[in-house]
């Protein structure tokens, strides 16, 4: 288990600094409509589910990731707009401009970045769609060790979290580019339907996080195993 994502090195509170900006909505369904073109030009998406997504407010969308397509995939098969937490290393040379004019946040996974968890909490009190990856990093994609930030995310941004299963994207590399899925393979994108993480009390204490993160992890497990009996993989 991470850090609370609001509290430093020896559990001291981390104020957040309400002066940024709200990531650009325009921005991200520019993103959006970028991905639609680039996913289903190189590869074949099949969504299902997407109609589970809340068609207005706040929602976070839990994404397992075992592979670097899987947020452009999410972004781009997304029925609305999103802002997806991205770890500051990929915002390097034109990225970084690209990303940010698309509506992604920069997040620093190495301290409580405060300025990362103010765009994120704006995000979702514009009623706009925040994705996370819970498992903080590329691995199996399996939702096995969740981190903290989602938790926190999903109560204190009072919004349902919409878990997403993206299958296939890492199952054999390509032959023309050994970095990604063969061209014009099939990935499935396995929307589930939307929970609220808190227990109804709003206590966003470290122990109520703590809970809400056992909460999701197990609601995340069950959507995955449901979505690989579903689409077979």
């Amino acid at each position: 288990m991470c850090r609370h994502p609001r509290r430093g090195e020896a559990g001291r509170e981390v104020s957040a600094d309400s002066s940024g900006t709200v990531p650009s909505l325009k921005g991200a369904e520019v993103g959006r409509r970028i991905g639609v073109g680039l996913m289903y030009g190189l590869w074949k998406p099949r969504v299902l589910g997407a109609w589970r997504m809340p068609a207005t407010g706040p929602a976070i969308l839990a994404v397992n990731h075992s592979h670097n397509i899987d947020g452009p995939m999410v972004m781009g098969v997304s029925p609305r707009p999103t802002h997806f937490l991205i770890k500051k290393e990929a915002f390097i040379g034109p990225l970084d401009p690209f990303l940010t004019a698309i509506g992604q946040l920069k997040v620093d996974r190495s301290v409580a970045d405060r300025g990362a968890i103010t765009q994120a909490l704006d995000v979702l009190k514009a009623g706009g769609v925040l994705g996370i990856f819970p498992e903080g990093t590329r691995g199996e994609g399996d939702f096995a060790s969740l981190r903290a930030g989602l938790a926190y995310f999903a109560v204190r941004g009072g919004a349902p979290v919409v878990p997403v299963a993206v299958l296939g994207s890492s199952e054999k590399p390509g032959r023309l580019i050994k970095g990604l899925p063969p061209l014009r393979s099939r990935v499935d994108v396995v929307f589930g339907d939307p929970f609220e993480a808190g227990d109804g009390s709003g206590r966003r204490t470290r122990k109520a996080l703590d809970e809400a993160t056992e909460r999701i992890q197990k609601q995340l497990s069950a959507h995955l195993e449901n979505a690989r009996r579903l689409t077979g993989r």
